[in-house]
This record gives structure tokens, C-alpha cells and sequence, in this order.
């Protein structure tokens, strides 16, 4: 009998994943032209950290992330398949947030934030990439660790430059040069397991992600450095999650969501991306205001960054949590994807 998956209409292709990498000779060839032509013009309009940025919010992170959490709030076979894990879930941010920030500083939950969100990242592109390295167990986690300490290391270098010290600063850098030249010679060896150059190119891609954005922060290019792998992870989501739309509600819308976009005339390909931009930009911008609004109207009281920080953060811990098992063979999810050989 024929599986959902290998019928489905359209594959995700492993060439165009790879495609998305050329986001890193794009950021260091600009990078490149602004150190030695433009005498650092672009640097000094560049902010020091993504999140001072409201447009990158706008464009990466969030709206993926929102995605996400449509795809699973819109099924209703997924809510029901997971809901006793996201009820847990929920339950647990809650006590941890409750306890934590009651006890640690605000300091130590940002780097257990920080910390999830980088292995986050860097899991899922090494997760992509292990079908087609087909290394031994112990060399892909090897990649996959020394990736995401040197990735944490790099964070926190560049999120908290202005809390840390000139010393720490320095320690950092040197933590992180250590960490990524531990990676480079694990990706060398690493090499000798490679059957084909695109593997291999696959392989050092994933490493490339850490040594263009260790590099881009030691130039004080923190913005690039967080752009490349925020880019690559974000689009990479996207295809699975359109390729997925694409053949469950393709021919035949199966939620509400897509009955309703059916009679409007909007491309299955374009729902989920241009929903979750709208709304991604709607809360980012008016939905601390709307909340502080009622909530004064009607209690005579602030919230503070309640959508923003609340709302988004709870989606955000539980998209960190939910996608490392709803994309795994076997789950629902899963019979609507299939690869290109």
C-alpha cells in the first residue's frame, strides 16, 4: 500500500535548501565591500543587536514561528493528536516562569532562553542535513554540540556586549575561537565519511553557518552574524511548512483556514506566509497597545509588554518544543512530506 507521503505532489527539494546557504557569501561579501570600499557606512546604520530592530522581528523569527503555530492550531486531527503534550507543556512554562522568576536572575533565565532558542536553530539544520550526511551517530552529535556551543558562545557576545565586562568580553571571544576551531577540524574529518560532493557541501554548509557569524561578530557585524543562520532557519521552515499546505489542503481545502482563503482566491502557497507576516506585524505594533488599553479601561491597570513578551514568548517556547517531534517519522504531520531523490 502507497503512503500519503510518497504520493504527495509536491517534494521538498534538498538543492533548494542548500540554496538558501548563499545567504552567507551574500552577508560577507557585503560585509567585505563596506570594510574596504565604503570605509564602514553600512556598519554605522546597522543596530548593534537584531532585537533593536523592529523590522527584522517584522521579517525573521516571529512570523515562522507564528506559522508554526497555525499549522497546529488549524488542524484539528493535530490538536487532538497532541494536545495532552501541549497541555504539559503549557503547564510547565507557567511553573518554570512562576518559580524562576522568583529565584534566578533575570540574567540566567535570558541564557536558558537563549540556550534553547540556539539549540533550536542549529538542530534543526544539522536534523535536515543527517539524512543526507549519513554520519556515524557519534560524529554527528560531535558537529551537532560543538555547533551549538560555539552558536551560544556567539549569542552571548553579541546579546550581551553592553552587561559584560571588557575581560568577559575578551573570554568570550576566546571561548568562541576555540569552539569554532574545534568545529573546523571536526567538519575536516568528518569529510571522510561524505559518499557524494553534495553531502559534503551539505556538511560544511551547517558548519559555515557558525564560522560566518563568528567571524562577522569578531568585525562588529552583529547584525549580519545573526542574520545568516536566523535567514537559513527560517526559510528552511517555511518549505517544510508550505510543502505541507500544499498537499493537504491543495486540492481540497481540509480546515477552515483554507476554505476561507479558497474563496477569496489566495494560492494555497502564499496562505501561511502572508498570514503569518500580517499577523506578526500586527501584534508587534499594536498589540502591547491594544492589551494596555483594555486592561487600563476595564481594570485600571497596565500589562506590560503582555503580547510581545508573553504572547510571542509562549508561542515561541512552545514552537521550540513542539517542532522537535511533529516533523519525526510517524507523526501526522510527516504523511504530507516527502523529499526529491
Amino acid at each position: 500500500m502507497t503512503s500519503p507521503s510518497s504520493t504527495a505532489p509536491l517534494a521538498v527539494s534538498f538543492k533548494l535548501l542548500l540554496s538558501l546557504y548563499a545567504i552567507i557569501p551574500l552577508c560577507l561579501a557585503l560585509q567585505l565591500t563596506d570594510n574596504f570600499f565604503l570605509n564602514g557606512v553600512l556598519l554605522s546604520y546597522l543596530p548593534s543587536s537584531p532585537s533593536h530592530f523592529l523590522l527584522f522581528q517584522v521579517i525573521f523569527g516571529t512570523p515562522h514561528i507564528l506559522a508554526s503555530t497555525i499549522l497546529l492550531t488549524s488542524n484539528r486531527e493535530y490538536i487532538s493528536f497532541y494536545h495532552k503534550k501541549i497541555l504539559l507543556m503549557t503547564l510547565a512554562i507557567i511553573l518554570f516562569f512562576g518559580i524562576a522568576n522568583q529565584v534566578l536572575s533575570h540574567l540566567i533565565i535570558y541564557l536558558l532562553v537563549t540556550s534553547w532558542t540556539v539549540y533550536h536553530v542549529l538542530k534543526q539544520q544539522h536534523g535536515v542535513g543527517r539524512g543526507i550526511y549519513r554520519l556515524p551517530t557519534w560524529a554527528f552529535y560531535l558537529l551537532l554540540w560543538l555547533s551549538i556551543a560555539a552558536g551560544l558562545s556567539i549569542y552571548i557576545g553579541i546579546f550581551l556586549q553592553n552587561t559584560l565586562t571588557l575581560e568577559q568580553a575578551e573570554w568570550v571571544k576566546i571561548i568562541s575561537g576555540i569552539l569554532v576551531f574545534s568545529l573546523f577540524l571536526a567538519t575536516l574529518y568528518c569529510q571522510r565519511y561524505m559518499k557524494s560532493i553534495f553531502s559534503a557541501v551539505f556538511m560544511s554548509a551547517n558548519s559555515a553557518l557558525i564560522f560566518s557569524s563568528f567571524y562577522l561578530y569578531l568585525e562588529n557585524y552583529s547584525f549580519l552574524a545573526i542574520l545568516i543562520p536566523r535567514l537559513v532557519h527560517d526559510a528552511t521552515a517555511y518549505v517544510f511548512y508550505i510543502a505541507h499546505d500544499v498537499n493537504k489542503h491543495g486540492k481540497q481545502p481540509q480546515n477552515n483556514l483554507y476554505r476561507w482563503a479558497k474563496k477569496i482566491k489566495i494560492n494555497v502557497f502564499l496562505v501561511l506566509p502572508l498570514l503569518s507576516f500580517l499577523l506578526t506585524y500586527l501584534l508587534q505594533v499594536y498589540g502591547d497597545q491594544t492589551v494596555n488599553f483594555i486592561s487600563e479601561l476595564f481594570f485600571g491597570t497596565e500589562i506590560k509588554k503582555a503580547v510581545t513578551l508573553g504572547f510571542i514568548g509562549y508561542c515561541s517556547l512552545m514552537h521550540y518544543y513542539t517542532e522537535a517531534f511533529t516533523w519525526k517519522y510517524g507523526s501526522p504531520y510527516r504523511q504530507y512530506i516527502r523529499f526529491k531523490p
